[in-house]
């Protein structure tokens, strides 16, 4: 991967973004698909509760969420016959009910490895259990393989300070802390002379070299797109409210890419903090407060994209689920299958997709886990074949079979 770092030359300043190009192109095909990384382990259990589990409320004495009360916004918020959503998830509801959420449960890698970096490092390669065997990532490859003609450096972009290792891959991708960036702190007269000097920075008699020449191209095509972005400007639609968060800001920053039409294919963005061992909460607590960012990030980039949401497909992940009994310090502890929610047009929402296989002590996995009876590379695989145009599954999930799960239509 050619990679330009901004910060990495003493005569750029210490604020401009580190960003990798990608190929020159034009226009995306199939939908545009972002990727949210839950890091640290999301509690699924608790998230998309399964009410209909005699064993739930057992195992979890003090932070289960109770039955469904009418007019109670501490019990969960029923969604069918078995399943309810935690409150803090209540703007995800109306979403679920017009049928473009869905949520996958049961699901995850089928890695039995509890460490946070292996999980997580192998789910992003998209080769459960292989750690730094391939090094590129599923989307990387994904990216390599599907072949849309699209020249746009914003092809792909990952939000925040690095790139997110599913990511990488021969078709690098850029990484993107804030567009407000390339506005040099709103001195947009400084912009020219800033893609002056680092053209001359690359294109030089001493840096003569053919990458460094497409380098810094892709440089100035890059700065070209988002000057003409004023992220400071950006009004979402319909009063969508992002929270205001780094979350909230890469939702907002990915609506703006897609509804300006700039090639954009991939975007993923990462929020953190899901470790949690202790003080988790039930209906109130840690836990609590980071359903509802990411509850309320969902809902305003849903209401912000509109129409455009037909032609998006969002899905989250977690390297994986965490314990079914809570801990004695009120939390949970590192698990196994976790749930997955898909938001955008072509998802079968309306539902949750499961084989659930219970939580009475024969049917936990290993130390007392939610086994997994869906493997998240059956969700993605579906996704790129269904909604991104690309049935060369052997090459993004080199070794493994994806298996139809009927949680999203083609388009």
């Amino acid at each position: 991967m050619s990679t330009f770092s901004a910060t990495g030359f003493g005569r750029l300043p210490a604020w401009m973004p580190r960003l990798a190009f990608a190929p020159q192109g034009q226009a995306a095909r199939g939908d545009v698909m972002v990727v949210i990384f839950q890091r640290g382990a999301m509690d699924g259990l608790n998230a998309v509760v399964p009410l209909g589990d005699p064993d739930y409320a057992r195992l979890r004495p003090t932070i289960a969420i109770k039955e469904t009360k009418a007019g109670d916004k501490t019990t969960a918020i029923r969604l069918d016959g078995f399943f309810g959503l935690h409150p803090a998830l209540a703007p995800l509801k109306p979403i679920f009910d017009a049928g473009t959420l869905a949520i996958a449960h049961a699901c995850g890698s089928p890695d039995e490895t509890h460490s946070h970096f292996e999980a997580m490092d192998s789910m992003e390669r998209g080769t459960p259990g292989q750690i730094g065997g391939l090094g590129s990532g599923w989307i990387g490859r994904h990216l390599q393989v599907a072949n849309t003609g699209n020249t746009s450096p914003l092809r792909a972009v990952g939000m925040g300070g690095m790139l997110q290792a599913a990511l990488r891959g021969p078709v690098p991708a850029a990484a993107l802390k804030s567009i407000a960036d390339f506005h040099l702190n709103g001195k947009l007269a400084d912009v020219a002379p800033m893609q002056k000097a680092i053209t001359a920075l690359y294109a030089g008699p001493d840096h003569a070299s053919a990458d460094l020449r497409q380098t810094a191209a892709a440089v100035d095509a890059t700065m070209a797109i988002l000057t003409k972005l004023n992220a400071t400007a950006y009004k979402p639609a319909s009063n969508a409210a992002y929270p205001k968060t780094d979350f909230g800001l890469g939702l907002q920053q990915i609506a703006q890419l897609i509804k300006a039409d700039v090639g954009l294919e991939v975007a993923c963005v990462d929020i953190g903090g899901w470790d949690t061992h202790a003080a988790q909460g039930g209906a109130e607590g840690t836990l609590a407060r980071l359903l509802q960012e990411l509850a309320e990030g969902l809902a305003a980039l849903n209401t912000d994209l509109g129409d455009a949401l037909k032609h998006v497909t969002v899905v989250t992940m977690s390297e994986f689920g965490r314990r079914a009994a809570e801990n004695g310090s009120g939390g949970t502890d590192h698990g196994h299958a976790n749930a997955m929610f898909l938001m955008g047009g072509g998802v079968v929402g309306g539902k949750v997709h499961a084989r659930w296989p219970g939580l009475a002590k024969d049917k936990l996995y290993g130390p007392g886990d939610l086994a997994l009876t869906t493997d998240y590379r059956d969700v993605l695989g579906e996704l790129l074949t269904q909604r991104m145009g690309n049935p060369a599954l052997d090459k993004v999930f080199p070794g493994y079979s994806a298996k139809p799960v009927g949680i999203l239509r083609a388009g």
